[in-house]
């Protein structure tokens, strides 16, 4: 497993802070951030997993906790559209350079307007995925926000 990635090269060019933790990928883990939240013995509410989606037809990425669903009403409302849904996995991958499992926000292949749930702000440090299967990277929710140009957004389903 490789400790380079797109997303941890990304993170060390624009200067931010940040921990590899890799762990055992299971591929077929119904629910792969909470496999992963498991796996590294944190709080799943705390590993947030990235999400390709799209609003009125454009491309967005979306970071929210492993253990809740986005609600696609939010989404497109904080994009300020009229819909949103999940992108296709093989456009999430084009888009991102990344394959499903290792999505990553950070060194996507092209840049996407990114929100970041609110929930983040809760902890000193977030779990997201480092750019590869079996490999997460902890970092500081602010440092997370900044690099991405993103905001903090309640984008949570009830």
């Amino acid at each position: 497993m490789s400790k380079t990635t797109a997303a941890t090269a990304a993170l060390q060019k624009a200067g931010i802070a940040f921990d590899l933790h890799p762990y055992a990928y299971d591929p077929d883990a119904p629910r792969v951030g909470l496999q992963a939240a498991e796996a590294l013995g944190v709080d799943p509410s705390q590993t947030f997993k990235t999400l390709m989606a799209e609003v009125d037809g454009k491309g967005v990425c979306v970071v929210v906790p492993s253990d809740g669903e986005v609600s696609m009403k939010k989404l497109a409302a904080h994009f300020k559209g009229k819909s949103a849904q999940m992108m296709k996995v093989p456009d999430a991958e084009k888009v991102t350079g990344f394959k499903v499992g290792g999505i990553s926000p950070f060194g996507q292949r092209k840049t996407h307007p990114t929100a970041i749930d609110e929930t983040a702000q809760l902890y000193d440090r977030i779990y997201i995925n480092a750019g590869q299967r079996g490999l997460l990277l902890s970092i500081a929710p602010d440092d997370a926000a900044h690099v991405l140009n993103a905001g903090y957004v309640d984008v949570m389903a009830e």
